[in-house]
């Protein structure tokens, strides 16, 4: 039987020089040294021995396995030396080529990413996203929100006209998006309508004739002047922390009655008075009212029926609340060096 534990290993050597890739390699090792291969068959047959032989015999069953085994690890070795070297043939690289400088990674605007936040918090209290065209009618704009070409209002929102087409605007606010999604969806409805808005400015560090605002709208039966104090006061705490208190005073706005002005505790002095709030402790952030009867019917809506409060945030001036900007023309620049302070992961 040794012999043919020694015919078996000369078997395998004459085979593995005929082996030219893994594939091969892996036929060949489970010809020989598999669960079923020659030489599992082969020690399976020591078990008719006499006692006396099959100790001798266990020796050499376990000395052919092992150089067996050795065998392919050194056929394997091989492969392994063939394919590192194709590698490093195949990944050459020059190394007196350039550095190729990696493309820089970019990040959402802080308008973004303050809009992004607001939106998070209003979708989970029930409101739809609505959006609406920047290049606007003169009626939309104007007209269906209660303000008449000779309303005095239109004064505050001195805007950009298409030429040769004076009925045609660059929008205001985004109010007309209201109109255009009560008209859609009807009563009852949540909505918000964040966007970009254009007015004839003269830039300084306040001003720009570019900026975004996000407006909001709740209408129902029976909605009233708690209901839009609850949720402004929910939007507060959530932009500049759970001890802001709000306040709100009388303010004129012709899609809306009453109207007010609203304000919160000035977040960096915590209401002390300081530079930010012009020693107030109050910042003004946004401006709200009960929906003007007018504004309901341009919107297919019965005041009758309905009521409804609606609201307006200068998303513009929130970032530069939140991050300290002191000059509004920053924000539209496209200036890299200032933009990268706000890039998030």
């Amino acid at each position: 039987m040794k012999e043919q534990f020694q015919h078996i290993q000369e078997s395998l050597g004459e085979a593995l020089k005929k082996v030219e890739d893994r594939d091969s390699l892996e036929v060949v090792r489970t010809t020989f040294l598999g669960r079923k291969g020659a030489l599992a068959e082969l020690m399976k047959e020591m078990s008719n021995l006499p006692p006396e032989e099959k100790k001798e015999t266990g020796k050499v069953a376990n000395q052919t396995k092992r150089e067996m085994e050795k065998a392919f690890e050194e056929k394997e070795t091989i492969f392994d030396v063939q394919e590192r070297k194709e590698r490093v043939e195949q990944e050459w690289i020059d190394v007196t080529q350039p550095v190729i400088q990696k493309k820089a990674q970019g990040s959402l605007h802080p308008v973004t990413q303050v809009q992004n936040d607001l939106e998070d918090l209003f979708t989970s209290m029930g409101f739809i996203i609505a959006d609406g065209p920047e290049l606007e009618s003169d009626y939309f704009n104007f007209t269906t929100l209660n303000i008449p070409p000779t309303h005095p209002a239109r004064d505050m929102h001195d805007t950009f006209y298409l030429e040769g087409r004076g009925d045609i605007v660059m929008r205001t606010h985004t109010s007309p998006v209201q109109i255009r999604t009560m008209r859609e969806y009807g009563a009852p409805l949540r909505m918000i309508a964040p966007g970009r808005c254009f007015r004839n400015e003269a830039t300084d560090v306040r001003h720009e004739h570019t900026f975004h605002q996000l407006e909001g709208m709740v209408i129902d039966k029976g909605i009233t002047f708690g209901h839009m104090k609850g949720v402004l006061e929910i939007v507060a705490k959530r932009l500049y922390g759970p001890e802001t208190k709000m306040r709100l005073r009388p303010k004129f706005y012709p899609f809306v009655e009453p109207g007010v002005n609203g304000e919160v505790t000035c977040f960096l002095c915590k209401g002390k008075g300081c530079r930010l709030c012009k020693k107030t402790g109050w910042l003004e952030i946004f401006g709200a009212g009960m929906v003007h009867p007018n504004v309901l019917k341009e919107g297919g809506i019965n005041p009758e029926v309905y009521t409804g409060f609606a609201f307006g945030f200068g998303l513009t001036r929130l970032v530069m609340l939140k991050y300290g900007i002191d000059d509004v023309r920053l924000l539209e620049s496209g200036d890299l060096r200032f933009l990268k302070q706000f890039s998030v992961c």
